[in-house]
């Protein structure tokens, strides 16, 4: 009997997963315990056995496909089995719908018969135009149209503005790309409309657009070969009705009536202008850009420009940026989805607040010496950090805590989280137990973790179950910065990097070595005293890393 494998979920945080590759083709004999795949987790890239024998019948989820959990990843079962009823149905769907096709079809027909005339009168009538609700904002949704410029039987023209409205940015003018009168206003002062909803309809006077408005602006498929003459006619008339507004190579130029005045002034040939505004249309900065970029003064008449050189000889060029404007799309990994998922949440829900201390490492650095003195002993500045983090968590055990709403939850036991950059972001391996190790156990741990997370190798179980998180880019000069918490911790501590400078030691300014470490902490369970004196303790453990033997 064949058995349907799903995408497992293979961590606690995964929602979807990716078929990295896949290591079993279809037809292919599967024994139980054999790697099907490889798939990519939030966290990692991790082998997927099959818990089956049989033949692999059917792959759900191809190479480089996303998918949620639960979703059919493969089929394994007899060679040669009927699966088709395993396929959610996929096999029966078409025949019922080619059926239900088949019976509706002369119901179909007949309502087609019998809409004809509507059809014919849901046609757009010649010269008249929709105008709909413009996209006046890259981000813009839906707009809001504060005043109409012009009213319902008003003759408009070409370039007249229309209506004031308001984007999700700003309040902007409208102009019309058609000249007729106004013969209806579908959006009143006032009222929000979505984008492409049915703004307004011009047209030849007199004419009867209800069938239009009731047809929500949307012609008819029915369109006659004398409308597509027209419409191939519109732009010769076009040119025709206003040169200024018409590139030598007959195609049209938007541009808004500030800008046509101000090359009209300035000599300016509009076809000359890129415009930056919606359609490409040319608005006052683009002339403006223009004008100062030199390329107005060839265009103008040699008698115009003369007086203006004359008025201004001192007159700086101005620099006008030039380039094109592009971007590289890149795809998501599960990694970084989650990140920003967990990221977002954690700023969202948590109230944080930060606190910093700066911590004299002279100390710290002369011990460190010595223990390297010490034969295949190696501890970084970093391992100390830890150390002392997980002895003052067992001096302020609410630190050491998390908010489950009804409840504050402090945590008996102290695992560190240790925050790792890998090329597509973010893990945090854990260290169980950090107060029981020695400096060098927790060296030899980061660093077999932090490999393992470079190499898409960790384990879910070696990130789960923090209970506080140090993160350092003091490696890279970052002298000081704030974390994100790392849910569902209470507190991250963000390690800067050791800076020589001017310090004072026995009332004497000496060159001294410092290091800053902010504590970024859930105002829900951790109070800012707490947060303190959990700093003053970890100061002292740093300072005089001895203490941390008694």
């Amino acid at each position: 009997m064949a058995e349907v494998i799903k995408m497992p979920r293979l961590s606690d945080t995964m929602e979807e997963g990716v078929v990295a590759k896949w290591l079993k083709q279809k037809g292919d004999k599967i024994e139980e315990g054999d790697i099907l795949a490889e798939i990519e987790t939030d966290k990692a890239t991790m082998e997927f056995e099959s818990f089956y024998e049989g033949t692999l019948l059917h792959i759900g989820i191809e190479e480089g496909e996303t998918a949620p959990v639960d979703t059919l990843l493969a089929i394994v079962g007899e060679e040669g089995e009927d699966i088709s009823s395993l396929l959610d149905g996929k096999a029966d769907a078409p025949k019922e719908d080619s059926k239900s096709e088949t019976e509706e079809k002369p119901e179909a027909s007949s309502d087609s018969d019998s809409s004809e005339d509507d059809a014919e009168g849901g046609e757009i009538p010649e010269g008249v135009e929709v105008v709909r609700m413009p996209r006046l904002s890259d981000t813009m949704e839906e707009g809001t149209v504060a005043s109409w410029i012009k009213k319902e039987g008003d003759e408009v023209e070409e370039g007249d503005i229309l209506a004031e409205i308001e984007t999700d940015k700003a309040t902007m003018e409208f102009e019309s790309f058609y000249s007729g009168t106004l013969l209806y206003v579908g959006i009143q002062e006032g009222e929000t409309a979505p984008v492409d909803a049915v703004l307004a309809i011009i047209g030849p006077k007199g004419t009867d657009v209800s069938s239009i408005v009731k047809s929500g602006g949307a012609s008819k498929p029915a369109a006659s070969k004398s409308t597509e003459e027209k419409k191939e006619e519109k732009p010769e008339a076009s040119k025709e009705t206003s040169q200024e507004a018409t590139a030598s190579d007959g195609s049209r130029i938007f541009a808004s009536p500030l800008a046509k005045k101000m090359a009209d002034d300035l000599g300016i040939d509009l076809s000359q202008v890129k415009g930056s505004g919606e359609n490409n249309r040319i608005v006052k900065k683009d002339i403006e850009n223009y004008k100062t970029s030199g390329k107005a003064a060839e265009a103008k008449p040699a008698a115009a420009a003369q007086p203006l050189q004359q008025a201004q000889p001192s007159q700086v060029q101005a620099y006008t940026p030039a380039g094109e404007e592009s971007f590289e799309e890149v795809k998501n990994s599960q990694m970084r989805k989650t990140i920003a998922k967990r990221l977002a949440e954690s700023k969202y829900n948590a109230p944080h607040y930060y606190l910093t201390i700066e911590v004299d490492m002279a100390s710290a650095m002369a011990n460190r010496k010595q223990i390297n003195e010490i034969p295949d002993v190696k501890v970084s500045f970093n391992d100390l950090v830890i150390k002392a983090s997980a002895m003052a968590l067992r001096k302020h055990p609410k630190v050491n805590s998390q908010w489950t709403g009804d409840t504050t939850k402090i945590a008996k036991h102290i695992h560190m989280g240790v925050a790792v950059a890998v090329e597509e972001g973010l893990v945090v391996p854990v260290l169980k137990y950090a107060d029981q190790m020695s400096l060098t156990q927790i060296g030899g741990q980061v660093r077999e973790l932090a490999g393992k997370a470079r190499n898409k190798k960790l384990q879910p179980q070696e990130m789960e179950g923090s209970t506080f998180t140090v993160s350092n880019l003091g490696m890279f000069g970052i002298t000081e910065f704030t974390s994100i918490i790392n849910q569902p911790n209470s507190a991250i501590l963000s390690v800067g990097a050791i800076v020589e400078k001017p310090v004072v030691r026995n009332g004497q300014i000496v060159v001294g070595n410092t290091m800053k470490l902010t504590l970024a902490c859930d105002h829900r369970t951790v109070d800012g005293a707490t947060g303190a004196q959990f700093l003053e303790t970890l100061k002292t453990y740093i300072e005089n890393p001895v203490t941390m033997l008694a």
